[in-house]
């Protein structure tokens, strides 16, 4: 009898010896999801898109990526990019630089005016969409890619929503801001500034088939502070807003600004910016528990913003501040300690949170407002049939990222609605563990850091902080992911295995010959990314 394939090398003899009747489970290739990919708000295929940026097909990578969200270069730069927090890559070194990515190819979209391609026949359909913020602008793409005509009614003078009035230049320059929304507007998209919709329901009798709610939170959330007469006390959303208009209020040349999130470090950093030569961020709680992102805290304390914790204002006066130091109990909360200190301060700007102006729905019953935003089903529709909300004005976390999934997520519903269908979600795969990858395959790859403009000088001007990657970083970023759940085309399973049974089709698709394999797993075990399953045969 010829001796098995493993021994001899001879191919026939595996099958001449049944070598296929020995398996008892066979390998079955998967494709599994990615953790970036599970924890992008806005959906994104981030791996298939990093897998045609790390070999150079820069406009391919792009339009991977704006099938999911439109503003990539804008995303690339304000996004807080959870995909990162997911990714396997930081249990090896650090995680790959997804978001250093997505800015590279969105700023490479812009440099050679790439376009939406919109190939669908006119529906005949009409859509308003309620302001032009992230939510706004991802649903009117994606309802335009259908062929639906959509019109955005925008109550400022400029689109944009928050991304423009309540995110400084110095994070998203607005010729970018401009030029990502201006592909969207070339696509037939009307935006009507300087147009506030008073009521919602009056603008079906216009012969809107839908409207969906994109409102922003524009409206600074009060607190009682006693205060002198003569004090001056603004919110933050309105000194960012003015300042956006080109209209700065004057603040003075020491500012105190109360509260803890990223939009409280924007004011103090834009009001050193016009001028101030001392900003003070004062939080009642210690910086672990302070809402504002990490990276954004560096960067004020970078630019000089003084920080002081467990502190509360408790008195506002013409040229002062009085704040009384908190300090924590048994459970870890502040309380007060009646201990008081005088700040100077021209002027205090309030930071306490953001709410959304629901006025447009007023008298809309089957409308349901809880705790200050919408009530909407799994498919963003309201009560009312026909109306649908998202972004800032649904439940949920308020980031331009989740927004922007919020109005793919709502195209996609409407769309469906309108064609008197359900929408279905796919099936999600399981998820790639970092336990099911083979790291010994994997080079060490320090990730690439996006350049800084020095901080002693860009808190004189609204230049851009946060420089771009060139080519080159883009493209070596690019090729540290490690391909979770998907093959690559790496050729281990068809070079390990002993009986030959992997068949090599085109680069990155194999098939098992299951006359010869007898499930011994090496391919499996030997994949770096996972995406061999060894499953056991049926009887």
């Amino acid at each position: 009898m010829d001796k098995p394939f493993a021994i001899t090398l001879n191919i026939g003899s595996s099958l001449a010896n049944h070598t296929g009747s020995w398996r008892n489970e066979r390998p079955v290739y998967v494709n599994r999801l990615p953790p970036c990919n599970d924890a992008c708000p806005a959906g994104e295929d981030v791996q298939g898109w990093l897998y045609e940026g790390e070999a150079g097909n820069y406009e391919q990578a792009w339009r991977n990526l704006v099938r999911d969200n439109p503003l990539p270069a804008i995303m690339g730069r304000i996004c807080y990019h959870p995909c990162q927090t997911a990714c396997n890559r930081a249990e090896l070194d650090e995680a790959v630089g997804i978001n250093s990515v997505e800015r590279f190819l969105g700023d490479e979209a812009i440099k050679q005016n790439w376009q939406f391609n919109v190939t669908a026949a006119p529906t005949g359909k009409r859509i308003l969409i309620i302001g032009s913020g992230p939510s706004g602008l991802s649903a009117a793409y994606h309802l335009a890619l259908k062929g639906h005509s959509v019109t955005i009614r925008e109550s400022a003078a400029a689109p944009g929503g928050m991304m423009r009035y309540g995110i400084p230049a110095y994070r998203l320059p607005r010729e970018i801001l401009d030029a990502e929304i201006s592909r969207i507007v070339n696509m037939g998209v009307v935006i009507e500034c300087n147009t506030k919709v008073e009521n919602a329901e009056a603008t079906f009798g216009e012969g809107f088939d839908a409207v969906f709610l994109a409102i922003g939170a524009h409206l600074g959330k009060r607190a009682f502070i006693p205060a002198g007469d003569t004090a001056r006390i603004l919110d933050a959303v309105s000194v960012l807003h003015m300042t956006a208009d080109g209209q700065p209020p004057m603040l003075g040349r020491r500012v105190v600004v109360y509260g803890g999130g990223n939009t409280a470090l924007d004011a103090a950093r834009t009001a050193r910016r016009l001028g101030a030569y001392e900003a003070i961020v004062v939080y009642r709680r210690t910086q672990e528990k302070m809402p504002a992102h990490e990276v954004e805290l560096k960067e004020a304390l970078d630019e000089g913003i003084v920080m002081r914790w467990l502190s509360t204002v408790s008195r506002v006066d013409e040229g002062s501040v009085t704040i009384e130091k908190m300090a924590l109990d048994e459970k870890g909360f502040p309380q007060p300690t009646g201990e008081f200190e005088n700040l100077d301060a021209d002027s205090v700007i309030l930071a306490l949170g953001q709410e959304v102006d629901l006025s447009v729905i007023n008298g809309m019953t089957e409308v349901n407002v809880d705790d200050g935003v919408v009530e909407v089903d799994g498919f963003l529709m309201t009560g009312r049939r026909g109306l649908f909300a998202g972004g800032d004005a649904v439940p949920g976390e308020r980031t331009a990222t989740n927004a922007i999934g919020h109005g793919k997520h709502a195209a996609r519903a409407i769309n469906s609605w309108l064609q008197d269908q359900s929408f279905v979600h796919a099936d999600r795969p399981d998820l790639a563990s970092f336990d099911r990858l083979n790291t010994w395959y994997y080079s060490d790859a320090p990730k690439t850091v996006r350049p800084k403009l020095d901080a002693a000088r860009r808190a004189s001007n609204f230049s851009e902080v946060v420089q771009g990657l060139d080519a080159e970083t883009a493209v070596f970023e690019a090729r540290r992911c490690l391909s979770c759940g998907n093959c690559f085309g790496c050729d281990n399973c068809f070079g390990v295995c002993p009986d030959n049974a992997v068949i090599k089709i085109e680069s990155g698709k194999y098939e098992i010959n299951l006359d010869y394999c007898k499930g011994c797993g090496i391919c499996a075990n030997e994949c770096p990314c996972g995406a061999i399953d060894m499953e056991l045969e049926r009887s």
